[in-house]
């Protein structure tokens, strides 16, 4: 078994501005494990929220470079568990190097990832595609650049309303709306009900992670259904997220990879709420990985390799909101 590092500046097609963030590029690491002809890909994002830098996830991956290249790969979750008391503070590195794992024992077996996994592919959700906060008329431009069945909007300004009641004036595709943390209950709320009459689905992370007293009320006065994403970040969320949100959004690069993923949606669904995943602007590796995943859920949003230009990889290709999955085995992901 061999390790190999692939880092990469992804150009975003437009600036991408979230309640917290805003960006024009996003660094991204490809974890190659290369076994003879074989060669499994996984990648993860860096993230300033979250402390994750190409440098600190390298690291901790060199500390345990022997015990990983030493390892026989009986099983993608096998070599979760060994390597995760090293990882468990870098769950970036982790996923990173569980998606190539999983890519690289699926493509041994001559089988694509979803397939080895006993998964059919019939009745997977669509894909969201996602408009980052900017001027409404951008906001337009970006949804008449790309028509899409879902989008997903980003807010958290002072006018939050009035985007969303623009924005369906030049479409008839179903609203999802993000909020990222940025609202009170009263005004997540008050805002459902005009929400739900705009065409939203769901309303995602309206509060702050901590504000557990918050969500009581939202949860229960809120008329569209909340999804939980920064109050669900481990296995251990989950649980937590019960009885505050209708359901959560798991990212891979946050919980540690597609086996603690996995772990994360039967025990959502188990808690009877509804599952998601999410991406963090990955290039066509980690969006990949993601898709497979989709007979498990209910919803996806694994829109970020369509907001690049450069993508150093390909795999899924999207048409109009449906995956279709690469002719390749495992993920379908190939560096280019």
């Amino acid at each position: 078994m061999q390790l190999i590092f692939h880092s990469f500046n992804l150009e975003l097609k437009h600036t991408f501005t979230i309640a917290h963030d805003s960006r024009d590029m996003q660094q991204t690491l490809i974890v190659e494990m290369k076994d003879g002809d074989f060669s499994g890909f996984g990648e993860a994002t860096s993230n300033p929220y979250y402390g994750a830098t190409i440098e600190k996830m390298i690291t901790s991956l060199e500390s345990i470079r022997s015990m990983i290249e030493a390892d026989t790969l009986n099983s993608p979750e096998e070599l979760w568990a060994k390597v995760n008391p090293y990882l468990k503070n870098n769950s970036f590195a982790q996923c990173a190097l569980d998606e190539a794992a999983h890519d690289l024992f699926a493509k041994k077996k001559g089988q694509k990832l979803y397939k080895s996994w006993g998964l059919s592919i019939d009745r997977n959700p669509l894909t969201n595609f996602t408009i980052g906060i900017d001027t409404v008329e951008k906001m337009v431009s970006k949804m008449q650049e790309l028509p899409w069945p879902i989008y997903k909007i980003k807010l958290g300004t002072d006018d939050d309303l009035r985007i969303v009641r623009e924005l369906r004036a030049h479409t008839t595709a179903a609203f999802r709306v993000d909020a990222n943390c940025a609202w009170s209950a009263e005004q997540t709320i008050k805002f459902s009900g005009e929400l739900k009459n705009l065409g939203v689905e769901f309303i995602e992370q309206p509060l702050p992670a901590d504000d557990i007293e918050g969500m009581k009320k939202v949860f229960s006065g809120s008329v569209l259904p909340v999804i939980a994403d920064e109050s669900c970040i481990l296995e251990s969320d989950v649980i937590k997220c019960y009885g505050l949100f209708h359901g959560v959004n798991i990212k891979l690069t946050k919980c540690g990879g597609l086996t603690s993923a996995r772990r994360m949606i039967q025990e959502a669904k188990d808690l009877n709420m509804t599952t998601m995943v999410g991406c963090m602007t990955e290039s066509s590796v980690g969006i990949s990985a993601i898709g497979h995943l989709l007979p498990l859920l209910d919803y996806v949003d694994m829109d970020g390799s369509l907001l690049i230009k450069n993508d150093p990889a390909t795999g899924v290709t999207f048409d109009f909101g449906k995956v279709i999955y690469a002719s390749e085995n495992g993920t379908g992901a190939v560096l280019k």
